[in-house]
C-alpha cells in the first residue's frame, strides 16, 4: 500500500501544502483580537517563542509519524502500539467536526468577496448586515453548498494534482495580498498607534493567562493535534529534510499571522480612535468591524476585496487539508478510492454543516448546553478534543515509542539540530502546558455555556 500511496513532488510542494493548512481564518482574525486582547507587543513575544519551542516539537513529532508510518491519523498509531490506536481515532474526529462549520464560515467570506466585487461594500458597513445575512434560511446555505464543493473539487484531483498544485498557487498570491494590505494600513492616519501597540512588548501585561492564550492559538494556527499533519507528513519523501521543512512552515505560518496583526489592529485602532475593545469581538471584528474601516479609508472598497480574496484563499487551504485527512482515513482504513472517499465527506460535511448554518437563523432555538452548533462544534473540537490529542501524542511519543524513534526518522533526511529541545519539550514541557490549556479552556467554555 505504501508504494501506490500518494506523495508531494518535494519539498516545496509539502511546505507550501502544509503551511497553506496552517495559514487559515485562525491567522487572518483570531490571532490579531488574540493579540490585542492580550497586551499587543507581548502577547505577540510570547508567541513567537513558543512557536519555536512548542510548536516546533510537536509538529516535528506529527510530522515524522506520519512519514515514518506513511499512514494516515487513524493508522499511525496502531501500527507503532496497537494499544495506542485510540489516538488516531480521535485524532480523526476533529477535523470531521471542524470541516462543516468551517466551510459555513468559508462561505460567509466568498458571500462578503462577492459583495466587495460587487461594490457593495457600504451595504456590507451597515449596522445589522452580517447579523441579517446568517439568519437567512437559504442565502448562507448556498455560499457553504458552493465553498466546499470548491474544497472537495480540489480534494478530488489528489495530492500532487489537487493539494500541491493549488497550494503552490494560492500561498504566494496569499503572501503577496497580506503584505500589500500591511504597507497600506500603515499609512491610515492614526494608524501608527496601533502599530506601536501591536510591535512594543509591555512587560506589565504579561500575565499566565497571556502564555495559556498564545500556546492555544497555536493549536489553533498550526494545525496541530488535528491528524493534519500526520497526513501531510504520510506524503513526505524520506529524503525531503524533515527539520528545515517544519522551520519554514512555521515561518510561513507566523509570518502571515503577524502581517494579519499589522493589516488588521492598526486599521481598527485608527477606526476607533484608539479603542482596544473594537478588536475584541471574534467573528465580528471580520464580518462586522473590517468593512467598516474600508467603508472609512480611501480606497476602501477595493482593499475590502482584497482582504476577502486574501481571507478565501487561506480558508480555502486550510479546509483542504481538514477534508484530505478525513478522506485519507477512509482510503487507508476502508480501502475506498479517492473520489468515492470525497464524496462521502462531501455529504457528510454538508448534513452536519446546515445545523451550523441554520443555527445562526430558524433553528436559532435549538441549542447544545445552552450555546449554537457552531459554537458547540468550535468548543468540542478546539478546546476539548484538540487539546487532549495533543496531550496524548506527548506521552505516546515521549513514554510509549521513546523520542528516539522519531529522531532516527528525522536524521533519515539530515541531522537533527534541535533534537535535545524536541526530546526536553515533548517528555517534560509540553505534557503539563497543555494540560494547562485544557483546563483554562474548558473553564472558559463552561462560563461561555453558563452565560
Amino acid at each position: 500500500m505504501n508504494e501506490k500511496r500518494s506523495s508531494f513532488t518535494g519539498r516545496i510542494g509539502f511546505v507550501l501544502a502544509a503551511a497553506g493548512s496552517a495559514v487559515g481564518l485562525g491567522n487572518i482574525w483570531r490571532f490579531p483580537y488574540l493579540a490585542a486582547k492580550y497586551g499587543g507587543g507581548i502577547f505577540l513575544l510570547v508567541y513567537l517563542i513558543l512557536a519555536v519551542t512548542f510548536g516546533f516539537a510537536l509538529m516535528i513529532a506529527e510530522i515524522a509519524l506520519g512519514r515514518k508510518t506513511g499512514m494516515s491519523t487513524i493508522g499511525a498509531y496502531s501500527k507503532l502500539n496497537k494499544r495506542f490506536g485510540f489516538i488516531g481515532i480521535l485524532g480523526a474526529v476533529i477535523p470531521a467536526i471542524i470541516l462543516p462549520y468551517y466551510s459555513v464560515i468559508g462561505g460567509w467570506v466568498t458571500k462578503y468577496l462577492t459583495v466587495f466585487l460587487t461594490g457593495g461594500g457600504s451595504a456590507a458597513a451597515a449596522d445589522g448586515f452580517f447579523s441579517a445575512f446568517i439568519g437567512k434560511p437559504v442565502e448562507p446555505l448556498i455560499w457553504f453548498f458552493i465553498y466546499i464543493a470548491v474544497t472537495t473539487v480540489v480534494v478530488m484531483f489528489g495530492v500532487e494534482k489537487g493539494v500541491e498544485k493549488v497550494s503552490k498557487i494560492m500561498m504566494p498570491i496569499l503572501v503577496v495580498l497580506t503584505l500589500f494590505i500591511a504597507v497600506y494600513t500603515m499609512f491610515i492616519p492614526g494608524a501608527m498607534e496601533g502599530v506601536l501597540y501591536y510591535i512594543t512588548p509591555d512587560f506589565s501585561k504579561f500575565s499566565v493567562t497571556t502564555v495559556l492564550a498564545a500556546m492555544g492559538q497555536l493549536f489553533y494556527s498550526m494545525s496541530l493535534a488535528m491528524g493534519i499533519m500526520i497526513t501531510y507528513g504520510s506524503y513526505m519523501k524520506k529524503e525531503d529534510n524533515l527539520e528545515k521543512s517544519v522551520r519554514h512552515i512555521e515561518l510561513f505560518d507566523t509570518g502571515i499571522a503577524f502581517l494579519a496583526g499589522l493589516m488588521i489592529i492598526p486599521a481598527v485602532f485608527a477606526f476607533s480612535g484608539g479603542d482596544e475593545s473594537a478588536l475584541g469581538q471574534g467573528p465580528g471584528l471580520m464580518f462586522v468591524t473590517l468593512p467598516k474601516v474600508f467603508d472609512y479609508i480611501p480606497g476602501g472598497s477595493i482593499i475590502g476585496f482584497v482582504f476577502f480574496l486574501l481571507v478565501l484563499f487561506a480558508a480555502l487551504t486550510s479546509s483542504i487539508s481538514l477534508m484530505e485527512t478525513i478522506v485519507s482515513v477512509l482510503m487507508d482504513k476502508f480501502k475506498l478510492g479517492r473520489k468515492v472517499s470525497c464524496l462521502i465527506v462531501f455529504i457528510f460535511s454538508i448534513l452536519l454543516g446546515i445545523s451550523s448554518s441554520l443555527g445562526n437563523g430558524i433553528w436559532a432555538d435549538i441549542t447544545i448546553f445552552g450555546v449554537d452548533f457552531l459554537t458547540f462544534f468550535d468548543f468540542a473540537s478546539n478546546s476539548v478534543l484538540m487539546p487532549i490529542v495533543a496531550f496524548l501524542t506527548c506521552i505516546f511519543v515521549g513514554y510509549v515509542i521513546k523520542p528516539q524513534s522519531l529522531i532516527d526518522e528525522v536524521e533519515i533526511s539530515g541531522p537533527f539540530k534541535s533534537k535535545r529541545l524536541f526530546t526536553v519539550v515533548i517528555k517534560y514541557i509540553a505534557p503539563v502546558c497543555i494540560l494547562l490549556i485544557l483546563i483554562s479552556s474548558v473553564l472558559n467554555g463552561l462560563e461561555i455555556i453558563s452565560i
